[in-house]
């Protein structure tokens, strides 16, 4: 039963599709009446001034850019025709002969970028030859050319101990560099000086010195009389070996 159901299915859609296959190929034709739409010239107009109607291809004017590349292209054109009596160039020449204005303006841009860099270099060179000497530092105008004992006694009679501090240890580095203990420069730092130094028996306490020095200096702490006179005397023990060095 199931057998002649299939079959039965086979055959209706078999029946089917080649009933598609006529239909598909017959022509039909319409008989019907011809209807003539007639446009009146409002509608006309309006689809003409509809510029979703506007079909037409407006050519742009080439600007000025456009025309100097053109007139240095055809320039260059006409004068490798009248070098190699080449007519029309074809290929790689052609190439070649479209991108030369564009490369011989890279060029000319390179060349100016490259004078005006020259330029400022010089300009920039012979400005730093007239500058005037950059003033010097305050440690530096300090060591070279203040009375550093002064400065000590100043600071204490003001009661800035902290700034006695600074001078005291300004003053040792004056005595250990006339002492050739060390190379004074502004640049150096004070572990500079601490490498620079060959006696144990001085380099030890320096590095104490330096110690109470960045702590109370450049750690920004007030310190009282007090305080201060502890530190002046590891200050005062240095000054005498350095004073004793020969």
């Amino acid at each position: 039963m199931l057998r002649k159901l299939v079959v039965f299915c086979f055959c209706c859609l078999a029946a089917n599709l080649l009933l598609a296959k006529q239909d598909s190929t017959e022509v039909k034709y319409d008989e019907g009446p011809i209807e003539r739409l007639q446009i009146s010239e409002e509608e006309l107009r309006a689809y003409k001034e509809n510029p979703a109607f506007n079909y037409e291809i407006e050519k742009q004017e080439n600007g000025w850019w456009d025309a100097l590349m053109a007139w240095i292209g055809n320039l260059f054109l006409r004068f490798f025709e009248a070098l190699f009596g080449v007519e029309k160039a074809t290929g790689f020449l052609a190439f070649f002969l479209r991108i030369l204005p564009y490369l011989l303006l890279l060029f000319f841009i390179f060349l100016l970028i490259k004078f005006f860099l020259r330029v400022s270099a010089n300009s920039m060179l012979h400005t730093q030859k007239n500058k005037p000497l950059a003033a010097l530092s305050e440690e530096e105008h300090i060591i070279q050319n203040e009375d550093i004992q002064a400065l000590i006694r100043k600071a204490l009679e003001e009661r800035n101990y902290r700034l006695a501090i600074r001078y005291y240890y300004l003053f040792l580095l004056q005595l250990m560099s006339e002492k050739d203990m060390i190379k004074w420069e502004l640049q150096k730092t004070n572990d500079d000086y601490l490498h620079e130094i060959q006696k144990p028996e001085i380099q030890a306490p320096f590095r104490t010195i330096t110690r109470l020095y960045d702590y109370i200096w450049y750690g920004s702490f007030d310190i009282e009389e007090t305080e201060y006179k502890t530190a002046a005397r590891a200050f005062t023990q240095l000054q005498k070996m350095v004073d004793k060095s020969a």
